[in-house]
């Protein structure tokens, strides 16, 4: 399908999302969430699912922050206590986490702490929340490299073989911005935009495909090439790496309100929109098409909706909110589990690490999150975001 077909069918789909239909999405959504809390208890669901199964674990992975932001959306939707106790019961594990620095050498604070005590305290106004906020915010900037200006993704810092951003990045800066907003402390916020500059002039080709990672010269701090780690070559596309750039750009923008907007972002949008194939759903890397097919990603659709609506508020794509509905409504009809009642996913047919063979076909917490938040914000387009 060409991009301007794929266009045209996004904003045709669309025009089938009704309150009606949104609503049963949601309640749907939050009866799964609901269900899940009695298994999950006061412990973490894993990353991705097998088998249609989260693992129980400890809070110790970048993607925990994912489950505690659907028990907020699941609270604000429902109003419901149980909801509200579940969550601020998270915000003690996450506040352990990090008195105890445990599994925080990485830049993902902000799938964690955006997620967890950022919409707490957007929400309750909870001072518990707030701290957290503010400590998460300096376990991020420590990672900092002046050489570069960039936040290290992985690894001890300075390691060489580790200096390097990732295009994830884009969705952990909003914590270093709201640090700002709530302490007045401009540090934060400066070194966010150090971090986005450098990311964007890297990370976005000049094509404007997206590298999943970008290293740098420890010495010198200049750029020295691109690479991949999860999708299937360095010079491919890898599709969730795309649609990070899609809902990472207008959520740091709303922030920074750079004039003028980033003129390669409706050249980022047009590439994940012209890969999607015949279904509308990516495969997990935009190598494979439905020619030469692979497995689909679920969870880049449900991102790249995020990042059309947040885009919408700024006028920075046309039809935005109207292609962001189409990708919603095919979500719900064709890739939700509600169909499936022993499935503990909320959306099916997702890729973790495809290379490391990690949750292929699978639901994962940030498809979960990302797919309710995509029907939040359609619902409810008061609805303040986490980031």
């Amino acid at each position: 399908m060409s991009l301007q077909e794929n266009k045209k069918r996004l904003v045709e789909l669309g025009g089938n999302v009704t309150e009606m239909w949104l609503n049963e999405q949601i309640d749907w959504c939050v009866s799964q969430i609901e269900k899940n809390m009695q298994r999950f208890g006061t412990q973490f669901p894993s990353a991705c699912a097998t088998n249609g199964k989260y693992r129980i674990k400890a809070n110790d992975d970048w993607t925990n922050g994912f489950w505690t932001g659907m028990l907020w959306l699941a609270y604000e939707w429902t109003k419901k206590d149980k909801f509200l106790a579940l969550a601020m019961e998270n915000i003690q594990s996450f506040q352990k986490r990090l008195d105890d620095h445990f599994v925080l050498d990485h830049h993902d604070i902000g799938f964690l702490y955006s997620l967890s005590a950022g919409a707490g305290f957007k929400i309750t106004g909870n001072d518990q929340c707030k701290q957290e906020v503010l400590q998460a915010a300096e376990v991020l900037l420590a990672r900092f490299q002046e050489q570069g200006e960039f936040i290290q993704a992985w690894g001890q810092k300075g390691d060489p073989k580790e200096y390097r951003l990732i295009i994830d990045s884009l969705i952990n800066l909003p914590l270093l911005f709201e640090a700002t907003e709530i302490s007045g402390d401009t540090h934060y916020s400066e070194m966010a935009e150090k971090h986005y500059q450098t990311l964007m002039k890297t990370v976005i080709k000049a094509d404007a495909t997206t590298f999943h990672t970008y290293y740098f010269d420890p010495e010198t701090g200049q750029p020295s090439h691109g690479a991949t780690h999860q999708g299937h070559s360095d010079s491919s596309i890898w599709a969730r790496g795309q649609s990070w750039a899609v809902l990472g750009i207008p959520l740091n923008e709303s922030y920074l309100h750079s004039m003028p907007f980033p003129e390669n972002y409706a050249q980022i949008v047009d590439v994940f929109l012209a890969h999607l194939p015949e279904d509308l759903i990516p495969y997990w890397d935009f190598d494979f098409t439905d020619q030469h097919p692979s497995d689909k990603d679920s969870s880049s659709l449900a991102i790249a909706a995020c990042g059309l609506m947040e885009a919408e508020k700024l006028a920075a794509f046309p039809e935005a909110e109207m292609l962001a509905k189409g990708m919603v409504y095919q979500l719900g009809e064709h890739y939700s589990a509600k169909k499936l009642p022993e499935n503990e996913g909320l959306l099916l047919h997702g890729v973790y690490a495809h290379a490391e063979g990690k949750g292929i076909d699978e639901p994962n917490l940030w498809g979960d999150y990302f797919y309710l938040e995509a029907l939040i914000r359609l619902a409810n387009p008061q609805w303040q975001r986490y980031w």
